[in-house]
C-alpha cells in the first residue's frame, strides 16, 4: 500500500509534461533565443463596466402606496423597481454585512443618505410625480434601482 507517493510523482510529472506551471516562454527559435507572447491586460482582454444600468417597472407593475420597503441584500436591491403614488415613502433596509448608501441620480426629488450598516434603514417621502433613478455609491454596478411615481 504504498501507492500513495507514486502516484503523486506521477501527477506532478504529468503536469510538468502538460505544459502546468510553465513559464510563459514558447519554443526557442532557430537562433536558439526564446521568446514570449505579448502581453494581455490584468483583466484578460475584457472591459470592465462601472456604468450601472437603470431598469424600468413594467407597464403592467402594480402602483404601491403608504410604505414600500426596498432591501438591499447579498449587494443587490429587491426590488429594483417600484411604482408609487405620490406621497408613498420609500424605506431601504441593509440586511448585508457591509455598507450601503442610496443616492438620487435623477427625477424630480432629490436624496442622499449617509452609509448605513446592517440592520439599519433609510427613508424619503416621494412628493412629486416622475422618474428617479438611485444607486448605492459603493457599489453602484449591481445596486442600482428605479423608482416611478404617479398620481
Amino acid at each position: 500500500m504504498k501507492s500513495g507517493p507514486a502516484i503523486l510523482i506521477t501527477c506532478a510529472a504529468l503536469a510538468l509534461a502538460s505544459g502546468c506551471g510553465s513559464s510563459s516562454r514558447t519554443a526557442a527559435s532557430s537562433s536558439g533565443t526564446a521568446t514570449s507572447p505579448p502581453a494581455r491586460a490584468a483583466t484578460g482582454g475584457l472591459k470592465v463596466s462601472t456604468t450601472p444600468k437603470f431598469a424600468s417597472p413594467p407597464a403592467s407593475a402594480p402602483v404601491q402606496s403608504g410604505v414600500v420597503k426596498i432591501a438591499y441584500r447579498n449587494i443587490t436591491i429587491a426590488p429594483d423597481t417600484v411604482k408609487v403614488k405620490v406621497g408613498s415613502t420609500i424605506v431601504w433596509t441593509n440586511y448585508d454585512p457591509v455598507e450601503h448608501n442610496v443616492t438620487s441620480r435623477s427625477g424630480p426629488d432629490r436624496f442622499s443618505s449617509k452609509n448605513f450598516g446592517e440592520g439599519q434603514s433609510f427613508r424619503v417621502t416621494l412628493t412629486k410625480p416622475g422618474v428617479i433613478h438611485y444607486l448605492c455609491t459603493i457599489h453602484p454596478t449591481s445596486m442600482n434601482g428605479t423608482i416611478e411615481v404617479v398620481r
